[in-house]
């Protein structure tokens, strides 16, 4: 059975594509940190530590860190292998046949469209404190659901929309932009480190785990550090954006593996610094808020870094929401050329070498959910489907080496298959600690990408021979 696909069966699989390979190592860096960097540490660290973990959030970023890891090592083991269209997609298609790729990449485009959504939500929160604070303040129905009594959520809706130009324009100039914007993401974390470093209590650190490994909360909510561990998770939802690229970098074997690597291991020491010291300067009782970060400053007097902040989290969030988008239209890109989704949708603008069609389509339904959908009800979704894809890849890395063991691997996991069966242990775990509803809604988008598949993927499927000979 050749589950191999012809392009992606040899270190020869990167071919040209019409999309134009002028991303780097560091470019591609900088893309993971981007994408990493966000939410995560601006506002789910103050909630993961108000609610589930107190002051051992740092050992459940630890943990979500680990098993994002194993699954980085696995990603970047099949970029510089298999190689082909790259994303959790194409290694899936390359492992195990067409009809789990497609689940794969039905799961993909829910992560990164939902992913990028929730964070305009976010972006939108921040956006409109900073208007509030100069008297430009937008009216609630502007800035609210319908369902939370708005009429849409403007901001939401406008960002999308101008990162959807600037994809539109070029990936080298997005990718410009996402550095120019990483630095001063890092630079608003290094000021909040110099200062939070001279102002830490010991005493905020006690007792250290206020709610155990695992428990049961209010209404049965999952609390504790595990828990805590599950929800973190969000924070690293990105790093994987990264192997997305493999058609644009002009090194992909080399390039890719750094990229990934390289990013989730920067941004996982920096979770685990600013993690301690936001627990060590404030009671993680007083962290429950939308930015704790920048909050837990005030409350020491430092206004003028407070402020700093917020202007950070607002650039910090709209590189992750560039470089999300950026890897959902390479998903949806992808699939539409393998005949999957329609064919028309895999056209590349002769000058923007950007595949237009499918940048605009995708940029007017996020929006619509952005403006249109609350951030609780757009979060519940990421995290089960950025784990079910992490398993995934970990497992076919197994099944590759197992079936192509001749395959040139340019990069390969040490310790046999140690590494890849730790990160399916590990994410399988992270998903089992999460509430019973997430699974239901999405089992249902699941069964929906099924109805799709046997409706119009399966008849026009442009590899379907060689997948299921």
């Amino acid at each position: 059975m050749n589950l191999l696909r012809t392009k992606a069966a040899s270190p020869n699989a990167f071919c040209d594509t019409g999309l134009k390979r002028c991303l780097d190592a560091f470019d591609l860096t900088f893309m993971g940190i981007g994408a990493i960097i966000g939410t995560g540490i601006f506002v789910l660290t103050g909630i993961a530590a108000a609610e589930y973990s107190g002051p051992a959030v740092v050992v459940s970023f630890i943990l979500a860190g680990l098993a994002s890891t194993f699954a980085a090592l696995a990603y970047a083991e099949l970029a510089a292998s298999v190689g082909g269209s790259g994303s959790a997609y194409g290694y899936s298609y390359a492992a195990f046949g067409e009809i789990i790729a497609w689940m794969v990449g039905w799961d993909l485009i829910l992560e990164y469209a939902v992913s990028v959504a929730a964070v305009a939500n976010g972006w939108s929160g921040y956006f409109e404190n900073a208007l509030t604070a100069i008297g430009l303040g937008l009216p609630a129905l502007l800035t609210k659901a319908p369902s939370a009594g708005g009429l849409i959520n403007l901001p939401a809706t406008l960002i999308i929309l101008m990162l959807m130009i600037l994809l539109i324009i070029g990936v080298r100039e997005s990718a410009r932009v996402n550095v120019v914007m990483v630095f001063v993401k890092l630079l608003t974390i290094t000021v909040f480190i110099a200062v939070a470093g001279f102002n830490v209590h010991p005493d905020n650190w006690t007792p250290f785990i206020p709610f155990g490994w695992f428990e049961h909360g209010t209404n049965d909510r999952p609390i504790g550090i595990l828990a805590g561990a599950s929800i973190v998770f969000f924070a690293y939802v990105g790093f994987d954006a990264v192997s997305t690229a493999v058609e644009e970098a002009r090194n992909p074997q080399r390039d890719v593996p750094i990229g990934i690597i390289a990013s989730l291991v920067i941004c996982t020491i920096i979770y685990i610094v600013v993690s301690g010291l936001l627990t060590g300067i404030v009671s993680y009782t007083k962290l429950n808020v939308s930015s704790p970060v920048a909050y837990s400053l005030q409350l020491l007097g430092y206004n003028w870094a407070s402020a700093l902040v917020a202007t950070g989290v607002i650039t910090g969030l709209t590189t992750v929401m560039l470089v999300l988008y950026y890897a959902l239209t390479r998903i949806i890109f992808a699939m539409s050329r393998d005949g999957l989704l329609s064919t028309k949708l895999a056209t590349v603008h002769p000058k923007t070498q950007t595949p237009v069609r499918i940048i605009i389509g995708a940029g007017i339904a996020i929006s619509l959910i952005a403006g249109l959908v609350p951030l609780g009800e757009l979060a519940e979704l990421v995290n089960i489907g950025t784990l079910a894809a992490f398993v995934l890849v970990c497992l076919g890395v197994i099944v590759l080496r197992m079936r192509q063991p001749d395959l040139p691997r340019p990069f390969k996991n040490p310790f046999g298959y140690t590494l890849p069966i730790l990160g399916i242990i590990s994410c399988g775990a992270l998903m089992a600690f999460l509430p019973v509803i997430t699974w239901l809604r999405f089992i249902v988008w699941l069964a929906i990408g099924m109805v799709i598949y046997f409706a119009y993927s399966y008849q026009h499927s442009h590899l379907a021979p060689a997948s299921r000979s």
